[in-house]
């Protein structure tokens, strides 16, 4: 069974889930690893974060993008068709700037760009992604880094670290085995270490509202095992909740 599903049951066990953000037009959850953002053919299980979301608010939410089962993070819905068409075309057009902290074998770059054509869905013709990277703490055989997805194809950061030869802790798809159980037994990380830490929504000229930056701390769970990797409070505390740090983590941002 891959990391992903096995974590499925456990979050299943409590069908709540956290509201980061609301307006009229837009809600952001924060999703938690092992749960799917909606239904599809091969997960058709009913407990989905688009489920979620819609007990949560007591209305239809529509899906705008999406984060892997193994993700955990920062999710953002429409409230309307209106709103879903306009955001969709946001994710589109690389105007929604998110920001993802991964756990990655060995220690990668300072800062790359990595400009490497993925399949944009499985199966299909490669094309055209780009994803930033920085390396904010380098440990014992693993790094911490920023990734900033500057365009939206199938599973691209994944993908784009196993191309730089620095595959995602937990990545059964495109990790290595051996590092995957390191984790597990010396971090306790029985997960995808990948959570989309923030998003920024982009205003709107018409209106003049101005850009939404929205955070998702860290989970608990998740944030353990990073100090059972000893990892420095001081790199730690920008992605933890307010009640636990003094800032965010998009404030570890990419010069």
């Amino acid at each position: 069974m891959s990391d992903d599903r096995s974590e499925s049951a456990e979050a299943s066990a409590d069908r709540s889930i956290e509201i980061l953000y609301r307006d009229d037009d837009v809600l952001v959850v924060s999703k938690p690893t092992g749960l799917m953002t909606h239904r599809s053919d091969l997960a058709p299980d009913s407990d989905v974060a688009m489920m979620r979301a819609r007990d949560a608010i007591g209305q239809y939410v529509w899906p705008v993008h999406r984060l892997d089962r193994g993700t955990s993070g920062a999710l953002v819905f429409a409230l309307s068709e209106d709103s879903a068409r306009n955001l969709r075309e946001a994710f589109d057009e690389g105007r929604v700037e998110k920001v993802y902290l991964a756990v990655v074998r060995g220690e990668a770059p300072a800062h790359q760009v990595v400009d490497y054509a993925i399949p944009k869905a499985e199966g299909k013709a490669r094309v055209p992604a780009v994803t930033e990277v920085t390396r904010i703490f380098a440990g014992d055989g693993f790094s911490l880094v920023l990734a900033r997805p500057r365009t939206g194809r199938y599973h691209q950061i994944r993908r784009h670290m196993a191309h730089l030869r620095h595959p995602l802790a937990g990545d059964s798809n495109y990790g290595t085995g051996w590092f995957n159980r390191h984790m597990r037994e010396h971090a306790g990380l029985h997960r995808l270490g990948l959570h989309a830490c923030s998003v920024t929504l982009p205003g709107s000229p018409s209106t003049g509202a101005p850009a939404r930056e929205v955070r998702a701390p860290l989970d608990a769970a998740f944030a353990d095992s990073l100090r059972r990797l000893q990892v420095p409070e001081e790199v730690l505390a920008p992605f933890l909740a307010p009640s636990q740090a003094a800032s965010a983590c998009v404030e570890s941002r990419i010069p």
